[in-house]
């Protein structure tokens, strides 16, 4: 068996038995090392050298934790929460709860969308504005399975089809870069532009997807028990808000938008907003450490996941086991091109399941499948589905992804939500095969 196989499957049996995700992930690394023949020496190695690339999203995910908790002490999260309380109390009616229900679906793909664009906060928001509206969600005996679906959606869907904010990392930086890089020589150009129009259809592989998780698969009414969640902290303040503080939090907003766009840099504009928003009044400047501190403790869990898959991908790198998956699919494809593209969409869910980063993954399995790819025929556009469906594909169902570490943040604020079962099993099931099949048929067609 493949190393990076048996990882993988170590890694989901151990969350399956509800073992701590780091722990997971550092035993699988650790097995999947030792079957590849590498040492334990080499193994520890291979897992210190990959924890640096981790370190970087971990401090830029603190920094925006950080600028979460200083929007939330502007009270605007309480405001949305307190409003949306009072309008579902005057209604009572069946049909008017449904639509209480569609208008909280409606809002978090929005404020996801926003997260990943305008507002790039990413996963940052979820911990700060799901919370208040547990009892509202408990109320609507609302599944909580179809609301990680559609906050994984929402923060998903956004960096595969628009070049901003995420999106221009994802699209631009990585995936067509990488296969630019990965193709030179070898006759295959890609521009900017090409890499949206590529994604289009597997991205309805995700609206379907949703569809299903919201419309059948968690449609009925599930019970939670009534809880109050302490989502307030001292010294949080009054929830009306002044005309210069209004101003204010736009202005923080639209800073760390264009820092971050203009550099490139999530912990630059993090920053940034955190220092605007500490100036409005609504907490002492003395408070800051406290507020900074708060934010990074909201985000520490999901930082030392981040760094934890970033050493078991170094581990994995090292280990060789890669192109001897990719080679081993191949003896297995022959001369069928929609054969291959089927294979390459596999490997790439295994690649990244264990990786939890479809950032990360792309530069990786790119070298490896856009030669392939031109070997086969792929046209351009189709070798772009291929690689960036690859690596999408992990992100919506792996344990370490953020994309579903993020709504177990803001869901198991009462401790009502499983990450494995509630999470991370619903949205492989909902997004992971649609993304397969959409994948493939835009190989074929495009």
């Amino acid at each position: 068996m493949n190393a990076i196989v048996l990882a993988i499957l170590v890694m989901v049996a151990l969350c399956l038995a509800r073992v701590s995700v780091v722990f997971s992930l550092v035993v699988a690394a650790l097995i999947g090392g030792l079957w590849a023949g590498m040492s334990v020496e080499q193994v520890i190695g291979a897992f210190n050298d990959g924890l640096g690339g981790g370190a970087t999203v971990a401090l830029a995910y603190a920094t925006l934790g950080a600028f979460a908790v200083a929007l939330s002490r502007t009270g605007i999260t309480d405001l949305v929460a307190n409003k949306a309380l009072g309008w579902v109390g005057t209604r009572r009616e069946p049909g008017q709860l449904s639509g209480v229900k569609w208008l909280i679906f409606g809002a978090l793909i929005i404020v996801g969308a926003a997260s990943g664009t305008v507002v790039p906060v990413h996963i940052a928001f979820i911990p700060i504005l799901v919370p208040p509206l547990l009892g509202l969600m408990s109320m609507l005996k609302l599944d909580r399975r179809a609301v990680a679906c559609v906050i994984t959606f929402s923060i998903t869907i956004m960096y595969m089809t628009t070049p901003v904010g995420f999106g221009t990392i994802f699209l631009n930086d990585i995936l067509t870069n990488s296969v630019n890089q990965a193709g030179d020589g070898l006759g295959m150009h890609i521009t900017p532009g090409m890499a949206p129009k590529a994604m289009l259809l597997p991205a309805l592989g995700m609206v379907l997807g949703l569809g299903v998780a919201v419309l059948f698969s968690y449609r009925r009414p599930r019970d939670y028990q009534h809880q109050q969640v302490a989502v307030k902290e001292q010294g949080t303040p009054q929830t009306r808000l002044s005309r210069k503080q209004l101003l204010m939090i736009i202005a923080a907003i639209v800073g760390a938008l264009v820092v971050q766009l203009s550099t490139g840099s999530m912990v630059l504009g993090g920053l940034l907003g955190f220092a605007l928003l500490s100036m409005n009044g609504l907490f002492k400047w003395k408070d800051q450490d406290d507020v900074f501190t708060q934010g990074m403790r909201l985000m520490a869990l999901i930082g030392f996941i981040m760094i934890a898959a970033s050493g078991f991908a170094g581990v994995m790198k090292a280990s060789g086991a890669i192109p001897e998956l990719v080679a081993g699919s191949g003896e297995l494809i022959g001369n069928s091109p929609p054969l291959a593209a089927l294979v390459m969409l596999l490997v790439g869910l295994f690649i990244t399941m264990g990786i939890g980063s479809s950032f990360s993954t792309i530069p990786i399995i790119a070298a490896i499948y856009v030669p392939l790819a031109i070997s086969f025929g792929f046209s351009p556009l189709a070798t772009l589905a291929l690689v960036g469906t690859a690596g999408a594909l992990g992100d919506a169902g792996s344990p370490a992804s953020d994309s579903t570490l993020g709504p177990t943040a803001g869901l198991n604020a009462d401790g009502q939500h499983d990450h494995i079962r509630d999470s991370v099993i619903p949205t492989f099931i909902h997004y992971n095969i649609p993304l397969v099949i959409f994948g493939w048929i835009a190989a074929q067609v495009l």
